[in-house]
Order: C-alpha cells, then sequence, then structure tokens
C-alpha cells in the first residue's frame, strides 16, 4: 500500500494543492521547502494554475509570486522549444526522413491542452536507426553540435544505448536523437510499427500512436523511480485521452511491461486520488505491480534527484535494484544474456586490434575478474 505519512509535510501540500484539497495545517509547513518541491518535481506550472484558479488563501503571498515567475518564464521557454521542434519537423520532412516526436512543448498542448502547463528542458525525436546518420548530419548542419560519444565494441552501441545527445550553442538547445525508445537490452516495437500506429499531428509532425505513448510514458518514469511528480501527472492526463486499454494488454504491446504500467496508475490513483477508467484496474491487481509503486516511494520520500552526479550510496545501490525488479523475465534473460557480450571496459582492460575484438567473447570472463581483483587496466599501448 503506497503511503504518504512518511513523505515531508512539504511534498504532501504539494499533493494538496494539485488535487484541491486543503492543507493539512496539523504539521508545519516550510514555505522555502515547498517552493524547492514545486521545482524540482517541476509541478510550478500546474500549481500555479491550481492556485489562481481554487483563489486558494492559504499559500503566502511571496511564495504564490514565485510560482507566478518560473510559470511566465516556462511559456517563453516553451514557445522558443516549440519553435525550434516546427523547424525540425520541416527540416526532416523535406529530407523525407520520418521522425516522431517523443517529449517536447508539444506535449503539453497534448496532454493538458496547453503547453504552457508543463516543462521540457529539451527536445526528444525518435527516428529508423537506418536513418540515424542522416539525422545526425541533419542537426550538425543546423548548428547542432554532438554531445554524447558512446564507447562502443562490436557494434553493442545500437542495442545497449537509446539515443545521443546534440546541443546548439546559439540556441541554447538540446535534442536527443533516438533509435530506440528505452535502454537497453530488451525487446520494443520496431521502427516501423511505431510508426504505422502513429498519431499525426499534419503531413510533418508526428507522435507515438497513443497506447505506444502511453507504454513509453510509463517505462521512462518509472527507469526515473518517478522522482518527478510532474511524469505521474502526465500520467493521470493520459487517462482523459482513453487509450484502448483492452488492446493494450494484447500481444500488439508484448514488448511492454504491465506490471510498469499497473505501477504508475497505483501511483496515480493513490497520489491523486484519480479514479481508474474501466479496464486500467486490470493493470493494478498484480502482486508484483503493487510492490513496484512501494518502492518508488522511496525517490519520494527524499526528493531524490538522480541526475546529480555522482549518486549518494544509499540512493545507487537502491535505484539499481530498483531498476531490475522492473524488468519482467523475459527482459532478465535478456540482460543476463547480454553480459556475456564484450563491454567498452573490456576493451581499455585489454586492448586489442578491432581484427581481433572477437576474442573478447572468450576473454570477458578472465577480463572481468582481472578488473575485481586487479585494476582497470592491464596495459596501454596497443591501438583498437
Amino acid at each position: 500500500m503506497v503511503k504518504l505519512d512518511t513523505c515531508t509535510p512539504e511534498f504532501n501540500a504539494v499533493l494538496a494543492v494539485l488535487n484541491g484539497e486543503p492543507l493539512d495545517l496539523t504539521r508545519k509547513i516550510d514555505w522555502e521547502l515547498f517552493a524547492k518541491q514545486a521545482k524540482h518535481h517541476r509541478v510550478f506550472p500546474l500549481l500555479y494554475k491550481e492556485v489562481t484558479d481554487q483563489n486558494r488563501t492559504d499559500i503566502p503571498v511571496d511564495v504564490v509570486r514565485r510560482l507566478e515567475a518560473l510559470y511566465k518564464q516556462n511559456i517563453f521557454k516553451m514557445l522558443r522549444l516549440g519553435a525550434e521542434m516546427e523547424q525540425l519537423n520541416h527540416m526532416f520532412h523535406e529530407q523525407r526522413i520520418r521522425m516522431i516526436q517523443l517529449k517536447g512543448p508539444e506535449m503539453g498542448s497534448y496532454l493538458y491542452g496547453d503547453l504552457s502547463l508543463r516543462t521540457s528542458g529539451d527536445l526528444d525525436v525518435l527516428v529508423s536507426l537506418k536513418d540515424l546518420e542522416q539525422s545526425e548530419q541533419l542537426l550538425l548542419q543546423a548548428g547542432y553540435i554532438k554531445d554524447d560519444y558512446i564507447e562502443t565494441v562490436l557494434g553493442d552501441w545500437k542495442w545497449r544505448h537509446h539515443h545521443v545527445a546534440y546541443l546548439h550553442p546559439e540556441k541554447n538547445m538540446k535534442v536527443e536523437l533516438h533509435w530506440r525508445l528505452n535502454p537497453g537490452p530488451g525487446k520494443e516495437p520496431g521502427f516501423e510499427n511505431l510508426w504505422a500506429r502513429r498519431q499525426s499531428i499534419s503531413d510533418h509532425a508526428h507522435l507515438l500512436g497513443k497506447e505506444d505513448y502511453f507504454y513509453f510514458l510509463v517505462h521512462h518514469g518509472a527507469r526515473h523511480g518517478w522522482s518527478r511528480l510532474r511524469w505521474l501527472a502526465d500520467i493521470r492526463q493520459f487517462l482523459d485521452l482513453h487509450p484502448d486499454w483492452v488492446s493494450m494488454r494484447s500481444r500488439t504491446y508484448q514488448c511492454y511491461s504491465p506490471e510498469v504500467a499497473g505501477q504508475a496508475l497505483i501511483l496515480v490513483n493513490h497520489l491523486f486520488h484519480t479514479s481508474l477508467p474501466d479496464g486500467a484496474e486490470a493493470f493494478t491487481v498484480s502482486d508484483h505491480a503493487k510492490k513496484l509503486a512501494d518502492e518508488a516511494m522511496f525517490y519520494l520520500e527524499r526528493m531524490v534527484n538522480l541526475h546529480t552526479l555522482p549518486l549518494e550510496k544509499e540512493v545507487s545501490d537502491y535505484h539499481r535494484k530498483h531498476l531490475y525488479s522492473l524488468m519482467p523475465l523475459k527482459q532478465k534473460l535478456f540482460f543476463a544474456a547480454s553480459t556475456l557480450y564484450p563491454y567498452p571496459e573490456d576493451v581499455h582492460t585489454l586492448p586489442l586490434p578491432k581484427q581481433l575484438h572477437l576474442l573478447y567473447f572468450p576473454l570477458r570472463p578472465a577480463l572481468w575478474i582481472w578488473r575485481k581483483s586487479k585494476g582497470p587496466t592491464v596495459a596501454e599501448g596497443v591501438k583498437t
């Protein structure tokens, strides 16, 4: 059972405002921490709207003004990101590269009917793996600079990783170019299937199909421990779009995890007091989904920021175990098998010429033992 009595008064106050409920005045609220929670969870646009719509007088005026300032800043940021996304849509369309928007300002319009009600830090787009090189060239020609240099061996980047980041130094924009929805290892729908089920906003702008979009959002949020309320607020809003809950449990969507979807729905139901529609409750009955929802409270109780590195050991250890518990059995088998495939660390430990990289398969157990017992490298000097 998801419990809120272990959460801070400030976190519960944020939830109360979002839910249109009175504050619990039996617990003292640190309003500085309340504002910090609002910013951490990226829900300050929603909070400001709720405070003004509800004509609330139980929030200090200076806190409301801070929310208002953040809200107005976000409007301009989303307009700039939206304009950039439109340019990218046109660029890719003109070059006949099929591209699907994953995250960005369009999500605000899609989920909330207003792009100002959702924050976004960058633009995430998905292309087919075969179009990845051409897509990269388009971004470079548009002034973006590659910000990710993935270490790889024997082409493992294609299935171990899922995106590469590009920065535009003049526009201060970031684009994450995806060829997978989620990091591997694990099965997921191929691009052709995702494209066939897409939703088209216009002839040049496309989103994932409704059911794929829901699963993408729950897998993304779960992978980050639901450590930001914004991601759960998105799921709450998604319920109003009426995805086909029966279809989502069919073979068409078997690459996704219904338990992870159940985790998200349980959290939305308990945190936002949102009634689940017919068909959605079937995702929440499994004991594993309930266990995953309980585990996610670790991140909310502590206001964990997984993007601030290095993580504390307690958080790092917990998160590693939680990520493993999120995997369905088939993915755990994929993960176990993937550990037999060479890693870039093996190249660092024993550098070999590229034509001999296949030797890393039989050498991998010995190299792993070496790293654990002796240190990170055997030698320098043999070029890969």
